[in-house]
């Protein structure tokens, strides 16, 4: 005998049809309705450190390497924590897979590395000696399998477009960002007192630019400076401020005002594309992944070779830095060269790339035995295997200039046995010691900068 149904039975059949609905609506949709959600997806990568890489190189990168691999609807999501991001995917067997990006300086990657959160560890800056040693149960981070340069930056100096200042020595610089020089009148200039922008301590744009000007001057950074952990902030501010000065990576300059600048005995220079591609400009720099030499990780392997390629190298550019694809450039000559120098300039073009060596050795650095490769494939391609390469090779001063001529001549013929394996043979090698220096002589640094050799090519 039917009744009517009561006021629990009508709700518990109502459950029942929702669950019975939601059912057949996931029977019928595609998993990948549901697995485009963060937080369904399967985490291969984790990458953690530069604010300066993983603003946007690092994320661009790891776009490109899902690209290259097949996956589809590759897209970016923000995490809920600032200056973190990770990049979705779905793979093959329709499973959603990311790679997470976080960014609050090149010194959290390292840490990143030794706690076992992070699988790489992006660096706008070598790894220092103790951040070496605390990972030493890794293997050698200094090592060619650990220490991967990506792409090459220049550490801008930005003013408010409206300063009429157009260049600075780095010794100028040091005695700004200490507040000891405090006005722009003391520069020549206008606009009364300065004030200072820079990065936060985690940087490794700060720790970049605390070595290079800042600890290479003997100065510390004037604790009335403002601190940025955004690039982007910290340029926009510039921009805005007429007293302002800051110092940012290359891509960030934004609407600010870049300036020439000069380092010991060096002319000044602007951060233009080819003198940040051989490292001549004052405050450039390399910047790195760092991963454990037998790192088992194959997405880690992956995105470090697909950096090194000629796509990944693309996307370096595309994100506003300055890849290492290898290129022949034109050099005005001036009366202020060497005679042989002049001379080449004359009648042959540079090469972007310039080799530099491990420190207090003959041998190649990491980037440089990597740069062997690129320039024999550029040689290969132009037909200029034979009797077309020149090698010019400079160095420090020493208290004998006959020395320091050999020297650099050694270090060419250093890069002479690297092209030689690639069946170069060079039609020339010159030595020219101390002379055009790039650097200031005055540190390690910058004795390391000026210790390299250029290649020109006929």
């Amino acid at each position: 005998m039917s009744r009517a149904l009561s006021v629990s039975d009508r709700q518990s059949w109502s459950h029942a049809y929702a669950w019975l609905l939601l059912g057949f609506i996931c029977y019928a949709l595609p998993w990948s309705v549901f697995a485009a959600t963060p937080g369904n997806a399967s985490t291969v990568l984790r990458i953690q450190g530069s604010n300066t890489i993983g603003a946007k190189l690092g994320p661009a990168l790891v776009q490109g390497l899902f690209e290259e691999q097949g996956l589809r609807e590759i897209r970016l999501e923000p995490s809920a924590v600032e200056n973190e991001q990770q990049v979705l995917a779905i793979d093959g067997s329709g499973r959603q897979i990311g790679i997470t990006v976080a960014a609050h300086g090149s010194g959290t990657g390292f840490v990143a590395l030794q706690d076992g959160s992070a699988d790489l560890a992006a660096s706008s800056r070598p790894i220092k000696d103790a951040e070496a040693a605390s990972l030493t149960r890794l293997g050698d981070m200094r090592s060619l399998a650990a220490e991967q340069v990506i792409a090459i930056d220049g550490l801008a100096i930005i003013l408010h477009p409206s300063n009429p200042l157009d260049a600075l020595s780095t010794a100028q610089l040091a005695a700004i960002f200490a507040g000891e020089i405090k006005t722009w009148e003391q520069l020549g200039g206008r606009g009364g007192a300065i004030t200072l922008y820079a990065r936060d301590d985690k940087s490794g744009t700060f720790d970049t630019f605390k070595e290079l000007v800042l600890a290479a001057n003997g100065k510390t950074l004037a604790a009335g400076a403002k601190r940025f952990e955004s690039s982007n902030q910290l340029s926009d501010g510039v921009s805005q401020d007429p007293s302002g000065i800051g110092f940012i990576g290359l891509p960030y300059i934004r609407q600010s005002k870049a300036v020439a600048i000069a380092a010991g005995q060096s002319q000044p220079m602007l951060p233009s594309a080819t003198l940040i591609a051989t490292e001549d400009y004052p405050l450039s720099r390399r910047l790195f992944l760092y991963a454990a030499p037998q790192a088992a990780n194959p997405w880690a392997k992956a995105l470090i070779e697909f950096a090194h390629s000629p796509r990944g190298q693309a996307i370096v550019e595309h994100s506003g830095f300055i890849a290492q694809t290898v290129q022949a450039v034109k050099v005005q000559g001036s009366p202020a060269m060497p005679e042989a120098y002049r001379t080449l300039a004359d009648q042959a073009q540079r090469l972007s790339v310039n080799f530099r060596f491990q420190e207090n050795s003959a041998t190649l650095d990491n980037k440089a035995q990597r740069d062997i490769q690129r320039v024999l494939d550029f040689l290969k391609g132009q037909d200029k295997l034979q009797h077309k390469v020149a090698l010019v090779g400079f160095g420090d001063p020493k208290n004998d200039p006959a020395r320091a001529a050999l020297l650099s001549k050694l270090r060419a013929m250093e890069v002479r046995r690297g092209l030689a394996r690639g069946g170069v043979i060079v039609r020339d090698i010159i030595g020219l010691g101390e002379q055009l220096p790039v650097a200031a002589n005055s540190a390690d640094e910058g004795r390391i900068k000026n210790r390299r050799v250029e290649v020109w090519v006929y």
